[in-house]
């Protein structure tokens, strides 16, 4: 038994396979930022739509990725002040009274 044809046919399939591998579309990983802004009480609530990362928040994130050029919001939350490094200086710090919270700050993931 002569065994070239059965080695030739393997290296063929082989190199079909090859090709069919090579010709599979790999995924890209998306190109994503994390911004971290200020949320200030703008009277309508959105602030605090988005510090919750409740839906209505989500035309806000959203409108704020496009306007940096990127395509959707994928995610948005209020920051713990652990989080980040405090830049802010002592005496300028406000803290939350009753209604009024300033220097709230919440993270908008971006997606291209």
């Amino acid at each position: 038994m002569k065994l070239a044809p059965y080695i030739l046919a393997l290296e063929i399939l082989a190199l079909e396979m090859l090709a069919l591998a090579l010709m599979v579309p790999v995924s890209a990983t998306a190109d994503s930022r994390v911004f971290i802004i200020a949320n200030q009480p703008d009277g309508y609530g959105i602030d605090q739509c988005l510090a919750d990362g409740e839906p209505c928040g989500a035309s806000a994130a959203r409108a704020y990725c496009r306007s940096r050029e990127f395509k959707a919001a994928s995610a948005y939350r209020r920051v713990d002040p652990g989080e980040v490094a405090d830049s802010t200086p002592a005496s300028t710090r406000e803290t939350c009274l009753g209604q009024a919270c300033a220097l709230a700050y919440v993270a908008i993931t971006c997606e291209r």
